[in-house]
């Protein structure tokens, strides 16, 4: 599993061909979808505020291109539990390096299926600093976040929904 997280993002620089994949949610549902990462969230529709922050930060192209990548997406309801005014600070071109800074702290190199989720106790992310996996009860906590869906397919990597955003400590 190692080698799944100590990939170099410096590799990443073309965009990858748009393919389908299968979406499952805890519950076993499927639906199918198409895109790289950005193209499937914003699909979603329920991550507006995320897709601006990437927008914001400078990562979309990073997260269009090849990955693989594992993401664990805060929703917009998770953004919305941040104090007031903090999405907005974060927006501002003075803080950029620090909205970086959180938005890498969502990324692991590689594609971490839920199944491999479950059997780690931390992941280390592409800002560098681990986050801290365990399960509680049949739910899987990332830091303080709940994955509330789970293997996500885009066309270089998965998505795993969360609800709560993290903050690098």
């Amino acid at each position: 599993m190692s080698h799944v997280i100590t990939r170099s993002i410096l590799a990443i620089t073309a965009l990858f061909a748009l393919s389908s994949a299968a979406i499952a949610d805890h519950h076993g549902n499927k639906e199918a979808m198409s895109g790289d990462i950005v193209d499937v969230a914003v699909s979603a529709g329920q991550f507006n505020t995320l897709a601006a922050a990437l927008e914001a930060a400078g990562l979309v192209d990073t997260l269009k291109g090849d990955g693989p990548f594992t993401v664990f997406a805060p929703t917009d309801a998770a953004f919305a539990k941040l104090p007031a005014g903090t999405i907005d600070s974060l927006l501002k071109p003075e803080n950029k390096d620090q909205l970086i800074a959180i938005l890498t702290y969502h990324v692991v190199p590689g594609n971490v299926m839920a199944a491999d989720v479950v059997d780690l106790s931390s992941a280390t992310t592409v800002n560098g600093a681990d986050v801290a996996i365990k399960m509680d009860g049949s739910n899987v906590l990332v830091d303080n976040a709940t994955i509330v869906k789970t293997d996500i397919g885009a066309s270089n990597g998965v998505i795993h929904v969360i609800d709560t955003v993290m903050l690098p400590k």
